[in-house]
């Protein structure tokens, strides 16, 4: 009998080694063997993992390395993949260091934009993708804002859809703004844009007045026109640039729109989808179309004079601007990733 008892025990040892780590989650979206297109939205909560608290929750593809990872119990946002099957691996990790796992199958189709922007865009437009992971951005204080700022930038594969987005810590000070910019074209002749981007803010937006989305291109007489647009936290619209002066004596200013957006009432640690219409004429009238936030349109149609003789060679700029809302000293951190720019 004690051998027997011995047995039993080493039994139930070998047993309790081959239970695999037991999880409390619930993934809603996407389901077991579903077909999604990309990005699609991955949600899931977790209460415990081996009946240990969770301190952490992320997910990967397939045999990747790469995990996107976050201390918190939940995720809702958008992940992005390459079409065909994978397996998606929802992870959580308890405040022990355990990890559990869910293997969700899914079916990718190619990616496909919102249904009411893409079909703006025709099917001979140039795109230039993955803007966010070029080399050659600058940072510098804006002199329109007072106060000061700075920021540093890093590329980095979490929080990220595509693998590699690009993070931008900032310190501001007395409502200062830190101007982020990079050229990635120098066409001079296409006059329609569409800007795509998902945007990121990392644990609170309580330092963020506002924040700037903007393209410039030198046209063909030389001049340049700023295409600018923002979620001005102050006024909680949509802002567009114009001009009120003359392109050799410019007065650049924001007028307000009466589209609602307030970047303080953006979800915190998850993606969110700007997406942006603009053209303009061979003299920098500028025509605000429609701006999407999350895939719901608010319509614009505003045209206003917006070029400007800053002397530029052939160019097209993207710049993103984060503004600080405190008299005081405040700290931002902000991702962007799979920024597309069409142009035609």
């Amino acid at each position: 009998m004690k051998l027997i008892r011995n047995l039993s025990f080493v039994y139930a040892l070998l047993a309790a080694a081959m239970v695999p780590a037991i999880a409390q989650t619930v993934v809603n979206s996407p389901t077991n063997g579903e077909q999604v297109s990309s990005p699609f939205t991955l949600n899931m909560m977790a209460s415990t993992c081996s009946s240990l608290p969770v301190s952490a929750v992320g997910y990967s593809l397939d045999n990747s390395a790469s995990t996107s990872s976050w201390p918190v119990q939940y995720i809702d946002g958008p992940v992005a993949a390459p079409s065909g099957w994978h397996t998606l691996h929802v992870k959580v990790w308890n405040d022990q260091g355990g990890v559990c796992v869910t293997d969700i199958s899914i079916d990718v189709n190619a990616f496909s934009a919102d249904s009411s922007s893409s079909s703006l865009i025709p099917s001979d437009a140039v795109e230039v993708s993955s803007i966010q992971t070029l080399g050659s951005w600058t940072a510098i204080h804006d002199g329109g804002t007072p106060g000061s700022s700075s920021g540093t930038m890093s590329l980095t594969n979490s929080p990220s859809l595509t693998g590699t987005s690009r993070l931008f810590a900032n310190q501001f000070n007395y409502f200062g703004g830190e101007r982020y910019s990079v050229q990635f074209d120098d066409n001079n002749t296409s006059q329609n844009f569409f800007y795509d981007a998902w945007v990121y803010i990392a644990n609170s937006s309580s330092g963020i007045a506002n924040l700037e989305f903007d393209l410039n291109q030198t046209m063909t007489n030389g001049e340049t026109v700023i295409m600018g647009f923002q979620c001005d936290g102050w006024i909680q619209r949509w802002d567009y640039a114009v001009n009120g002066g003359s392109p050799t004596s410019p007065n650049d200013t924001w007028l307000h729109s009466y589209a609602p957006c307030n970047v303080k009432s953006w979800s915190v640690n998850r993606w969110h989808h700007v997406q942006i219409y603009f053209s303009h004429n061979d003299s920098g009238w500028v025509t605000y179309h429609s701006v999407w936030l999350d895939g719901a349109e608010q319509n614009l149609n505003f045209t206003v004079f917006s070029g400007y003789a800053l002397g530029w060679n052939p160019a097209e700029v993207t710049n993103f601007q984060i503004d600080g809302d405190s008299s005081g000293t405040t700290w931002a951190n902000v991702y962007l990733d799979e920024i597309t720019v069409y142009r035609w």
